[in-house]
């Protein structure tokens, strides 16, 4: 019994990131049964957690980066940018094939799906912790294709920015250009400069076929 409670006294530190509550509240009751784990606070919003970070001096970040009002991918690099060797694990229903490469070029170590078993999440956790990088099968072997088409130049949405990426997804879930500019915080010109840039590059033509394109976008890749 007392080994025990010293396993789990030096349990390693587990800051969970995710705007709802449930589901920090689920995930830090499977990770607190864990004897080398315990989740030391919860942040509901991207603005607690610099400061919780500091407060709670974590050993590793667990993020959706599908937090509301806030682009969670900026949200990787704003922590990576103060915390340079705090390793984050990316939990998220944001699909993994379009998504994962772009957390990981963020500064996270890991990304695994919210539909993922629970041991994923427990294995993902344990091995950023020993600074390795976690995928999943699936998304290790497409990276490893890409990278070994390196000289092929990305078709599709993989050429869009991050931010054009967040637009196009709004657009694709019915918001309009006033509403995505209140959302992300940016004005309504910056806006239609995005939608130029993602109708060039994507190759389409009128208004019609762009929110045509988002709507499939946001029901393949956004949960």
């Amino acid at each position: 019994m007392v080994a025990a409670k010293s396993v789990k006294s030096n349990a390693r530190r587990v800051l969970l990131v995710d705007d709802h509550p449930i589901v920090s509240e689920g995930l830090a009751e499977i990770l607190n049964r864990q004897p080398d784990l315990k989740v030391c606070g919860c942040c509901h919003s991207g603005n607690q957690v610099l400061p919780e970070i500091k407060r709670l001096t974590p050993e590793v970040l667990v993020i959706d980066i599908g937090l509301g009002g806030v682009n969670g991918i900026d949200l990787i690099k704003q922590v990576r940018a103060f915390h340079e060797k705090l390793p984050i694990v990316v939990l998220s229903m944001h699909d993994e094939r379009l998504y994962a490469e772009r957390a990981l070029r963020a500064g996270a170590l890991g990304y695994v799906m919210k539909q993922a078993p629970v041991e994923q999440v427990v294995e993902a956790i344990r091995q950023v912790l020993n600074g390795q990088r976690y995928l999943s099968r699936k998304m290790q072997d497409r990276l490893m294709q890409m990278f070994g088409n390196a000289a092929i130049a990305k078709p599709g949405v993989d050429r869009l920015t991050d931010r054009e990426i967040e637009v196009f997804a709004l657009l694709g879930s019915g918001a309009n250009t006033r509403d995505i500019a209140k959302k992300l915080n940016i004005s309504t010109k910056t806006v239609e400069t995005y939608r130029a840039n993602i109708k060039e590059k994507l190759g389409l033509r009128t208004a019609s076929e762009i929110l045509r394109a988002a709507l499939e976008f946001t029901q393949q890749h956004v949960h």
